[in-house]
């Protein structure tokens, strides 16, 4: 882990509801275990407002919802930028997407997951949604952090990141 902290930006097409619930669930966990993770959340195509159900979700699981905001991914391929150790994509479409290239080659890790934003139902379904891909990314986010808080070098984060996928799975 480097010593100035340990930056994580998590990538979906339109950054309205999967990375946005990833970036604030990371937040609020790394705070509370008191480790020095900040995570970031970006979009290729940015939607520009954040998915109502998403601050919904985070509303009601108690996790803030100050400052985020639907944001291009540009903005941290800018030198200027904080340095990333983990880009995780949350999304097939991002996935697949030319990605900039960010400063430190940090490590890289795909985590498909299912759209909610994407239902269409009732208030119940949607919420329902929301929920099941907060609980999913919850469980994801544990096991990042249990990788990120350990001194490992870049060979070994991106073979450790590569994993979670198979644990979770």
């Amino acid at each position: 882990m480097p010593d100035r902290g340990f930056n994580v930006l998590i990538l979906c097409t339109g950054n309205s509801a999967r990375s946005i619930l990833a970036e604030a669930l990371l937040n609020h966990m790394s705070a509370e275990a008191g480790v020095d993770i900040q995570a970031f959340s970006a979009g290729s195509r940015p939607k520009l407002e954040v998915h109502p159900g998403a601050l919904k979700v985070l509303k009601a699981k108690g996790i803030s919802t100050t400052g985020l905001r639907s944001k291009s991914w540009d903005e941290f391929a800018l030198s200027s930028a904080p340095r990333m150790d983990v880009v995780i994509t949350v999304c097939n479409s991002a996935a697949g997407e030319t990605c900039p290239i960010w400063p430190g080659s940090p490590a890289r890790v795909h985590w498909g997951l299912d759209d909610p934003a994407a239902v269409i139902g009732s208030d119940k379904q949607v919420d329902a949604a929301f929920n099941k891909t907060f609980d999913e990314l919850k469980v994801l986010i544990d096991r990042l952090m249990a990788i990120a808080v350990t001194n490992v070098d870049r060979d070994l984060l991106q073979a450790r990141i590569q994993q979670i996928n198979l644990v979770a799975a």
